[in-house]
């Protein structure tokens, strides 16, 4: 008989089978990235005011990022516990962590949309916008938040699809939604004179297609979950686990929110408009050269978690030996493109010689620290896989709100503007061996019986 693809992730042997997830995950989160990445690069670009625009845009990302981070919160709690219950052969569970995801993600979506909508001007000079820059903000993220419902279940939703194996079905799902925001980016914003406004419609009119694509597949017989009217009550015991869980990525992208708001109000008082709109053009790049490593472990994030389900803990073990090592070559690799080329990467969002000229000085600098960054990664991806909450959460906590924003507000004090640039390699250094020191010392642990008993 024919095995199905979640029972393939017990069987398959291990380095096809994380190629064959992984590589559909690496291209639709690079896919994903692109949401973002191509509308700077598009409107960083309008004629004579690209560069305030682009300064603009790069403010509305802490609300972006935190609509974000609320999808992950039941997206990548829900998932993992997901893939450990149909480990465990118990498929009832498994669509009930589904379930409660859907209902949550829905709650979240009007709760998010509501406060964004009233709160979104005070926010944005709270988070550094000037008399310039707030108008593009709040034309942007006006239309932006009208999608919040598309993007909670785009993103939170498809990583039950890549729980279950279905890796292609994800990229998929992301890589519909891409195509048709790359067509329309250039028709709102340059054809049909939109400006920045043109560039959030073609967001979220991509995002609204590649939710009911997810929806749809969640809701066919193709799916090994699916979603049942009678498991959207929420069970409170269930939730409980998937918060549990959910928090450590919740966190690290929520405070990437607070990161942005302590550097772009950092760079606002000890440079100017200028270095703000540096820093959106850096934390691009730096997307693009996390993307590909976050892809990979999401890829294979569900073969630690079924097979730790199903107490195939030899498998366990090679799967992160083989993980922590990918994603430490990966991420080394990017540094050294990022430290010697940065003006190719400049290039890519900006034509401004004054702008282009500061990112290329900076950018060296703030990417020094991504060399190591991988390892934390894969360290990060094996404590979500095995359901290690307070694990996850210690290092998600670590590198941002423990190091990094204490970092970006005293370093200029003594550095200046420089020193808000030179808080992420600190940071990213530390948390990276922190990590990887907390796991060569727990990694029996987690991986025995009795970790697996304790998850229910």
């Amino acid at each position: 008989m024919e095995q199905t693809k979640e029972q393939k992730l017990g069987t398959m042997p291990l380095p096809r089978l994380m190629a064959s997830l992984a590589i559909p995950s690496v291209i639709a989160q690079l896919i994903n990235v692109l949401y973002n990445i191509i509308d700077r690069m598009y409107i960083g670009h309008i004629p004579k005011v690209g560069p305030i625009a682009l300064t603009g845009v790069g403010l509305t990302f802490p609300i972006i990022m935190l609509i974000s981070a609320f999808s992950a919160f039941i997206g990548a709690g829900g998932a993992p516990l997901a893939s450990i219950a149909l480990g465990k052969g118990d498929k009832e569970r498994a669509e009930k962590i589904l379930g409660n995801g859907v209902s949550v993600l829905l709650i979240f979506s009007i709760s998010l949309t509501i406060i964004f909508m009233i709160f979104k001007r005070p926010l944005l000079f709270l988070f550094g916008a000037s008399d310039q820059t707030i108008t593009y903000a709040v034309n942007y993220i006006t239309i932006y938040l009208m999608g919040t419902i598309f993007v909670q279940f785009a993103l939170g939703l498809n990583m039950f699809i890549s729980s279950q194996g279905q890796a292609r079905t994800a990229m998929l799902s992301v890589l519909i939604g891409a195509v048709i925001n790359i067509i329309l980016d250039p028709i709102f914003i340059f054809v049909l004179n939109m400006n920045v406004q043109g560039a959030a419609l073609a967001t979220i009119i991509s995002q609204a297609v590649s939710a009911v694509w997810v929806v749809k597949f969640l809701l066919s017989e193709k799916s090994a979950i699916r979603i049942r009217r009678k498991n959207l009550a929420i069970d409170f015991s269930i939730l409980k686990n998937i918060m549990a869980l959910g928090i450590s990525p919740f966190i690290m992208q929520a405070t990437e929110s607070a990161i942005n708001i302590v550097l772009n109000r950092g760079l606002s008082i000890y440079g100017g408009d200028l270095y703000v709109g540096s820093m959106t053009i850096l934390q691009s790049v730096m997307q693009l050269a996390v993307v590909p490593i976050q892809g990979f472990t999401q890829g294979v994030q569900p073969i630690i978690s079924y097979n730790f389900g199903a107490r195939k803990f030899d498998r366990v073990k090679k799967t992160y030996r083989l993980t922590i090592s990918f994603t430490f070559a990966v991420s080394t690799i990017f540094c050294l493109l990022t430290v010697f080329c940065p003006g190719m990467f400049a290039g890519i969002f900006t034509s401004d010689p004054e702008l282009l000229a500061l990112v290329k000085k900076v950018m060296p600098i703030f990417m020094a620290g991504i060399a190591i960054f991988g390892i934390q990664m894969g360290c990060q991806t094996t404590f979500m896989g095995l359901g290690q909450a307070k694990i996850s959460l210690f290092i998600a906590l670590l590198r941002k709100v423990i190091l990094l924003i204490p970092l970006a507000l005293i370093l200029p004090k003594f550095f200046g503007v420089m020193g808000i640039y030179y808080a992420e390699p600190i940071s990213d250094i530390t948390a990276a061996t922190t990590a990887f020191t907390i796991f060569l010392c727990v990694r029996k642990k987690i991986v025995s019986e009795e970790a697996l008993s304790r998850l229910g």
